[in-house]
Order: structure tokens, then sequence, then C-alpha cells
């Protein structure tokens, strides 16, 4: 069974999509990686519809029910990348999955309950400058969420089309004098999103959308995204 391609005229949250990404996911041979000295920790990619309170993009239809994810703008107050684009997520507790700990994040970032009959799939395993093996997990959250967010972890809560993400810019290579791979970069509105969580956005339309087994962890992180 063969990867299946993303139509980008239909973009709305519905089954169509949903059953999509799925078969997309499944048929991906994901590359995971052991925890060594590094620090294991989840992301979660999830799926929902745009929402009549969101900003206006120029990729975006005028429609509510587009399809989105969620990304979220960092606390001021946190100790690490305070300040920046992220996906809801953060380190596996003892005796975790990367899909428990990507729900469990979700629900304490953003006030979004799902369980694991929401789960689609993964996406390769990304490590970080900062000590981290990031694995990314697709879910599915649908037309109908409420996103609440913990104040002391997010600043904000953004949901961006996935049109968004399949603009002609996108990706952005970026050499930087210290290392020999390009930053990969994820134009946004008129600013962008640097990798980690620029690479797994950009790998997620690829594999997810796009139907392609693009890998992505080669590519280098912004010096800031470092420490």
């Amino acid at each position: 069974m063969g990867f299946t391609i993303w139509d980008r005229q239909s973009c709305r949250c519905d089954y169509q999509l949903r059953s999509h990404v799925l078969a997309n996911l499944r048929d991906f041979r994901v590359e995971s990686h052991d925890g060594g000295i590094a620090r294991a920790a989840a992301v979660a990619l999830v799926i929902v519809a745009v929402g009549d309170e969101s900003p206006r993009y120029a990729s975006a239809s005028p429609l509510s029910c587009e399809a989105a994810l969620i990304l979220t703008k960092r606390s001021a107050g946190l100790q690490n990348h305070a300040g920046q684009w992220a996906l809801p997520g953060g380190s596996m507790d003892a005796g975790e999955t990367a899909e428990q700990t990507a729900l469990r994040e979700l629900s304490e970032e953003v006030g979004i309950h799902l369980h694991n009959d929401a789960i689609l799939g993964r996406l390769d395993d990304f490590i970080t400058r900062s000590g981290f093996i990031i694995t990314p997990v697709v879910i599915w959250g649908g037309e109908e969420v409420e996103l609440t967010p913990n104040r002391t972890e997010v600043a904000s809560i953004h949901r961006i089309p996935l049109t968004e993400f399949m603009r002609q810019d996108a990706p952005l290579l970026e050499a930087i004098p210290e290392s020999r791979e390009p930053v990969l970069l994820m134009p946004v509105g008129r600013s962008w999103i640097a990798s980690p969580t620029g690479a797994i956005l950009y790998q997620f339309r690829e594999v997810a959308l796009e139907g392609r087994a693009t890998r992505v962890s080669h590519y280098e992180q912004p010096y800031f995204a470092w420490q």
C-alpha cells in the first residue's frame, strides 16, 4: 500500500483528511533513536478546525472548518526557550510512551483532553542541540475543541491553517557558520518558525499531507536553540 496524495483544494477538517493522514503515517517507516544521554520528550501535532477566533492568513480560506495545527508561544517566564514558537509537548515521565506524554501535555498546556483513539501515528525522532530526543505524535482533534492556555507555560495559542505550511516559499534554508548543515525555517505569516519545531512541521507536511518519505533530522537548529 503506497502513500496517498493530498488534494490541496480540500482543506476541510473532516473524515477524508483524517483518513488521508492516517494512511500516510501507516505507510511511513519511522526512524527512532535510543535515549543515551539525551532526555526523551514528545510533542503533539494536533489537527483541528481553524476556528472563528483564529487570525487570518493569506493562504487560508474563509471557512471556520478549514484544518489547522495547534502551535503555542511559550511564556516569557520559562527558563528554556521563552517566547518561542512551540508544539504542545514536554519531557516524558517515567514509564510513559511518547503517545501518553503527548496527550498529557496537550491537556496540561492547552486544555484539550483526548484519548488513545485520537492518535494517528508518529514522525521521525529529532535530536536537539539542547539535549532532547523529541518524538512527534500526530493526533486528530477534530472540529469541536476548546483551547484553554496554561499561563505558566503558554503565552498564547494559535491555530495555523495547514495550507500555510504548503506555501511555495517553504521551507527556508539558512546557512550558519556554526554548522555544515543549513537551518530549516518554516514561514508563517510574515515571520518564521525555526527548527526543531520548523523541521517537524516540514516533515508533517511532506509525510502526512504530501505522501513523501522526507527526512529532516540532518537539518541544523539556530544557535539560540543550542542552549
